[in-house]
């Protein structure tokens, strides 16, 4: 008989693509043939894993939805099924106005999607993650959830209370995908710096991430999603202990003003913000911080916008990412605050911050000019090979693109020299060792 195939479109982030990797995985161990984002459709089955962060997500989500009806309509695909976020929080509405999808699923019940087609429970079975990324680099989710309750933010109402998972659990899941040849792992959760607290009160973070080092074939460990309000502070240690922990924290703070944190219920003020940023800086020398920002939540006036343009001066963020505020409902900030700075406004404002941070990203990549960095190569096109440093996560950091003087093998690490910078990339050429 012929294996049933399975194409499954990821939307939003790397802790959706991970659930997209497991439910690969699940159809893979039931005997399917699974791939993800195939160029074309097999004409099988489709999954369209959502995303319903915020509205420009939910909009992506839905009208992929609608392409893939379309698609069904016209005899490119057999069955349709939905799963993710976005059908997580919006299941019945979905159902009612999409009636030709086959079956909703939602953030955490989508195995049962496999136990349907397959006919069999797939908690049953022992299952690989089936990785998308290139193999040398993998993304592990340590938890799940969220606890803080920012007045902004939905994903509480989506993903429910933080859940972390079990150390060893995770050390298992790293010495497997090392003997296997990966080499970076991105560590990754709602809010890393929970990990550990929902099991016996205290942060875990420190201890994971040592042991984590510890594996053998794990070259690098790179934290993303910290959050600022109770930092674990003993993970710096690690950091500056271990040399396959990247020099690198991923560390939304969204604003300054006290007044917009206050409304943002962000648990921190600006005086803590600048401490906490300032005692990572020192105990780990070298150390690029990747931060997020926010403009237009209610109460940030010109004053509060003037405060953050002259706090992304001030701190000189490595990385920096920023958004303009979507309400969305049922959280705190939609119930409590009139969304009424009007759009145009926002998006003002994230230009003008974003340039003034891509003159920053300049003159930080113009500082790397001379010397040497240990890049690992991601993959090759017509003209350069394209890699990262430590400092550099995949899809949403600078890459270093190296001239093509010799042959480069894709996930080996190589020493590569600085000749030139552009504010998001660097370029430079493979120097002996």
């Amino acid at each position: 008989m012929a294996q049933r195939k399975v194409d499954v479109i990821t939307l939003g982030c790397s802790k959706n693509l991970v659930d997209s990797e497991r439910l690969m995985g699940m159809f893979e161990d039931a005997g399917f043939d699974a791939l993800h984002e195939p160029e074309k459709l097999r004409g099988d089955i489709v999954v369209v894993n959502t995303c319903g962060f915020i509205g420009d997500a939910k909009e992506e989500s839905i009208n992929e939805i609608l392409q893939q009806i379309s698609n069904k309509d016209a005899g490119a695909v057999k069955e349709l099924y939905v799963m993710g976020c976005l059908s997580q929080r919006y299941l019945n509405e979905l159902k009612e106005e999409m009636p030709e999808v086959d079956g909703w699923y939602g953030k955490f019940d989508w195995h049962n999607l496999v136990g349907k087609l397959a006919s069999q429970n797939p908690g049953t079975a022992k299952y690989e993650r089936r990785i998308t990324t290139p193999r040398h680099h993998a993304y592990i989710k340590i938890a799940e959830g969220c606890n803080r309750f920012c007045s902004f933010c939905a994903i509480p109402l989506i993903t429910g209370r933080f859940h972390s998972r079990p150390i060893d659990d995770i050390v298992a899941e790293v010495t497997s995908l090392a003997a296997s040849g990966t080499k970076e792992f991105n560590i990754i959760a709602q809010d890393l710096s929970s990990y550990g607290i929902d099991i016996d009160g205290k942060s875990h973070l420190a201890e994971l991430i040592d042991r984590l080092a510890d594996i053998d074939g794990v070259k690098r460990l790179r934290l993303h999603y910290a959050y600022p309000a109770q930092f674990p502070m003993d993970v710096l240690d690690v950091m500056a202990r271990r040399d396959n922990v990247c020099k690198y924290l991923d560390i939304a703070l969204q604003h300054i003003s006290d007044n917009v944190l206050a409304n943002m219920r962000r648990h921190i003020d600006a005086e803590g913000t600048r401490r906490l940023l300032a005692q990572i800086r020192e105990r780990v020398p070298g150390i690029h911080i990747r931060t997020t920002l926010m403009t237009g939540f209610p109460g940030e006036g010109e004053k509060e916008f003037n405060e953050l343009k002259e706090f992304v001066k001030e701190q000189r963020f490595e990385r920096m990412g920023a958004f303009a505020y979507c309400e969305e409902e049922d959280t705190y900030g939609a119930k409590h605050f009139n969304d009424d700075i009007p759009q145009e406004v926002k998006q003002a404002r994230l230009d003008e911050l974003m340039a003034i941070q891509e003159e920053i990203a300049l003159e930080h990549n113009e500082s790397k000019i001379g010397k040497t960095f240990s890049v690992i190569i991601d993959r090759e096109d017509k003209d350069y090979y394209a890699g990262r440093t430590e400092f550099d996560s995949p899809e949403v950091d600078p890459e270093v693109l190296i001239k093509k003087t010799r042959p480069l093998k894709t996930g080996e690490f190589y020493n590569v020299k600085i000749e030139s910078a552009l504010p998001f990339e660097l370029i430079g050429s493979v120097v002996d060792d």
